[in-house]
């Protein structure tokens, strides 16, 4: 099984470290929860459910992860940390009643943070997703730090995460080839009369069937739905001539690889086909400009060109490319004034996408991973739908069988 070694956390977690030791930071906190989790995931593999978790670094020691009652087991399970506490603010993420664990063995931040002032000295700490927190959480942990300085410490794992390891690729592909069998199945579906709701659960399954650890969204529209851009799959019914706009991301191991091919249902129009070829062009120029030492505002521009040429730059609404890890989206995400340039172990998605366009409304989205010599497909199905829509303007059955 494709997984994330231990040594490869430890090794992060030294990385942060010298970072640390830059930014002068004597302790760190990295926050998440089930809807915010990369962060949390990507330092220790925990994901919470339902509940709060945080990863606590000081310079000098061992990290310590925090959890409550109902995770404490699958955190245990999951944890590349054995040191593990239990805070009662980190229970139950969504409701507000006070919920009783009468065997939890609770601790609390000062309790927590005074132990550790006991070993090492601290006074500047840094939060790593303070914007995912709770105004209590953020608050019980400032007034356990009574005495210290706090700062915003987010860009220390955005640079950590930048660039991705040999496992983390490995990770991302696995979750690419899981989602270009959850698409094959969605396309396989997509006939009239069968509603998007129909499309997104055999997305669904054959993707879990094929190992996926979650969906983080199937999003499927159709007809003038697809201008909604991530509209949710609805009880709609196809019609024959309906465009359908449908994204799938998958999630392996905590990495996510999403993939985007345009499509229409039944009669093709051939507005809609030179619509899908517009994107298409698009999406190749956004291609070329993957390598190594390449500027990503490069990128940018050219496709942002392309739609001023072909006059559609008021349905160009967002960047054609982003990156892909831990999150869905993450660095880099350029527009034209980046200074950024493509290095070897990025990985990054375009986003090819019009909307609100006459003949439709679509996106193409693909991942590929940046190599010394230039770039990687991750998803071989985005890559042959495009050489068979060229070839034949249309997308070849055999494909989705």
């Amino acid at each position: 099984m494709i997984k994330i070694p231990h040594k490869e956390f430890k090794d992060r977690i030294n990385r942060m470290k010298d970072q640390m030791k830059r930014e002068q930071f004597d302790l760190l906190i990295i926050y998440g929860d089930e809807y915010r989790r990369e962060n949390l995931r990507y330092v220790s593999n925990f994901w919470p459910l339902f509940e709060r978790g945080a990863l606590v670094v000081p310079y000098e020691g061992e990290p310590i992860l925090l959890a409550a009652p109902e995770g404490e087991n699958v955190c245990k399970e999951m944890s590349a940390w054995p040191n593990i506490s239990l805070i009662p603010d980190f229970a139950c993420v969504t409701v507000p009643d006070d919920i009783e664990y009468p065997h939890a063995n609770y601790t609390s931040f000062g309790s927590l943070f005074a132990d550790i002032q006991q070993k090492t000295f601290v006074r500047k700490v840094g939060i790593v997703g303070d914007d995912a927190m709770s105004r209590q959480v953020y608050a019980a942990i400032v007034d356990g730090l009574a005495g210290c300085e706090v700062s915003d410490a987010n860009a220390i794992l955005c640079e950590s995460r930048l660039l991705k390891s040999e496992n983390e690729i490995a990770c991302l592909k696995e979750a690419a080839r899981i989602a270009d069998v959850g698409y094959k199945a969605l396309l396989a579906a997509a006939e009239v009369g069968k509603s998007e709701l129909e499309l997104s659960a055999a997305a669904h399954q054959a993707a879990f069937e094929a190992g996926a650890e979650a969906v983080p969204f199937c999003l499927v529209s159709s007809g003038k739905r697809v201008e909604t851009i991530i509209g949710r799959a609805t009880g709609k019914r196809i019609e024959d001539g309906d465009m359908v706009m449908a994204a799938l991301a998958i999630q392996y191991e905590g990495y996510i690889a999403t993939i985007n091919f345009p499509f229409v249902v039944g009669t093709i129009s051939e507005r809609q086909r030179q619509f899908i070829d517009l994107l298409l062009e698009a999406n190749d120029i956004a291609i070329s400009k993957l390598r190594p030492g390449g500027k990503q505002s490069e990128l940018v521009k050219a496709v942002k060109e392309h739609f001023r040429n072909r006059n559609v730059s008021q349905y160009d609404l967002y960047p054609p490319l982003h990156g892909c890890g831990v999150a869905e989206a993450e660095s880099p995400y350029p527009n034209e004034s980046t200074e950024g340039v493509f290095a070897p172990g990025m990985t990054v998605n375009t986003d090819i996408s019009l909307f609100g366009h006459p003949d439709g409304s679509n996106r193409i989205e693909e991942c590929f991973v940046i190599t010394k010599d230039g770039y990687e497909r991750m998803s071989r199905l985005v890559g042959e739908l495009s050489r068979q829509w060229k070839e034949t303007g249309n997308i070849d059955p055999a494909i989705v069988q």
